[in-house]
């Protein structure tokens, strides 16, 4: 399983900001998928989850409200929309599919910057 990240870049505190998260792989639609971010000096830490189906999800208390994930299965895709974006959301995002295991496979990361 191959991870493709993309969507990061620079926006001002405020803004909007869609990840998106392309998966190589015929079973997608059987794996439970997610976002970490690790900010510059800190852990990397868990943002947000979604179920294989997209039935169910879970959020970081952090980013609750404010961020939604979704999956396309037709397009192998999960998306994390981030909205009312802070500057302590800057940080290297982070794709993760759970295939085996929870969050076993990783992708290499987008840079989310935001400004005050």
């Amino acid at each position: 399983v191959q991870l493709q990240a993309s969507g990061g870049g620079l926006v001002q505190a405020g803004g909007s900001l869609r990840l998106s998260c392309a998966a190589s792989g015929r079973t997608f639609s059987s794996y439970g998928m997610g976002w970490f971010r690790q900010a510059p000096g800190k852990e990397r830490e868990f943002v947000a989850g979604i179920t294989w189906s997209g039935g169910s999800t879970a959020y970081a208390d952090s980013v609750k409200g404010r961020f939604t994930i979704s999956r396309d299965n037709a397009k192998n895709t999960v998306y994390l929309q981030m909205n009312s974006l802070k500057p302590e959301d800057t940080a290297v995002y982070y794709c993760v599919a759970s295939v085996r295991t929870t969050y076993d496979y990783w992708g290499q990361g987008t840079l989310v910057t935001v400004s005050s």
